[in-house]
């Protein structure tokens, strides 16, 4: 069951990342524009609204509420995960978030793709 809703996150990522061509203010970094991301529309959690992913930089955007974060070299394992995570909150808290990781997924000592 679980990896069906990877499957469909990947794909809902796919289709409507062709659909939506704008730009996004994120903090800590500034306009990015998303056309060369693969978004979701608005998603069903009372935390995370919206992921947009380019897997060629391991690059992902999280709103969070009305807020646009950024996260460097994550992997597309951890976004299937994410899509397929029973509580996506919870799994953004303990495995993407800087305070849950460590600063894993962190920009701040990484180098930040340029779009």
């Amino acid at each position: 069951m679980k990896s069906r809703a990877a499957i469909a996150g990947v794909a809902l990522l796919a289709a409507s990342g062709l659909l939506h061509a704008e730009t996004v203010d994120v903090k800590y970094r500034g306009p990015v524009h998303l056309a060369k991301f693969q978004c979701t529309g608005e998603l069903d959690s009372s935390v995370l609204k919206r992921v947009c992913y380019n897997p060629e930089y391991s690059y992902m955007l999280i709103r969070l509420k009305q807020t646009w974060y950024h996260y460097c070299e994550i992997d597309q394992g951890t976004v299937d995960a994410l899509f397929a995570a029973e509580s996506k909150g919870r799994f953004y808290d303990s495995s993407i978030k800087d305070s849950g990781t460590g600063g894993k997924f962190g920009c701040r000592d990484k180098p930040v793709p340029e779009f």
